[in-house]
């Protein structure tokens, strides 16, 4: 019997102009993690501050293959939990507990994103956690903090001390669990994944290799924030986003509805 095709109404017209854009930019980085091989399933979650709201943010609906998640699928949610769109899907628990607890306590996190990546997950098994063996490797220790793993997390004890190990920092390892990236925009969350993720891989196949391994010198990590900014010329994610928005208006269209 042939699957019937998913068909989610577009809501553009509901939408401000502010929201529906921070819509497309977080639909965009559901089908590009699909696109990097970065999904788990419907066992991940990324989400986006609802401009001009304390307590709202847009989640994914439970269910939906990061491939087919479109701007008009994403759910609003409240501080405690509560659909503010009607839709048929529900929110993912976990996906709740943590990214309710970050965007509480950082306000400066338009964008919080969390993923189950095979390499990530297989150094945050690491008890050295991630070690400095790359050029990527310096923008992730400069701003890292590590959450030892309290199981899957349903319980809303565990969130103040997620924030603490988070602290003021952009990336997070979840031991034994996987990576989390926090951002200004849905674009600064992203890239800040590439590079934690990009950042373990490279780690892997390192000792994979069986030698002796070289470690970058602290005072070179301690500087690496403003060597991103002379690498960019401060434009940071923004040099990239509309580059990889093209590369999915080529392979994963319709994101954007």
């Amino acid at each position: 019997m042939p699957v019937e095709a998913l068909r989610i109404p577009s809501r553009r017209h509901e939408i401000s102009e502010a929201e529906w854009q921070v819509r497309v930019d977080l639909a965009a980085a559901y089908r590009l993690a699909a696109l990097f091989n970065w999904d788990d399933l419907v066992y991940t979650h990324i989400s986006a501050r609802v401009p001009g709201s304390e307590d709202q943010f847009l989640i994914n609906p439970y269910g939906l293959m990061f491939e087919e998640i479109t701007a008009s699928s994403l759910i609003r949610v409240d501080g405690e939990g509560n659909k503010l769109d009607e839709s048929e899907y529900e929110i993912n628990p976990p996906g709740f507990v943590i990214h309710s607890a970050v965007h509480a306590a950082r306000h400066d996190a338009a964008c919080v994103m969390h993923l189950h990546t095979l390499n990530g997950i297989a150094v945050a098994a690491q008890k050295d956690g991630v070690l400095p063996l790359s050029q990527h490797s310096i923008f992730v220790l400069s701003s890292l903090g590590y959450h030892d793993y309290e199981g899957v997390a349903v319980r809303d004890e565990e969130k103040p001390r997620l924030v603490a190990d988070l602290g003021h920092n952009k990336h997070l390892m979840l031991r034994n669990h996987g990576l989390l990236t926090v951002g200004s925009t849905v674009a600064d969350a992203f890239q800040a994944m590439y590079f934690f993720d990009t950042t373990c891989n490279i780690q892997i196949r390192a000792q994979a290799g069986g030698g002796p391994l070289l470690h970058i010198a602290p005072e070179i990590i301690a500087t690496a924030q403003q060597q991103a900014r002379a690498a960019t010329r401060g434009a940071g994610a923004g040099l990239i986003w509309p580059g990889l928005l093209r590369r999915l208006e080529r392979s994963h269209p319709g994101y954007d509805t």
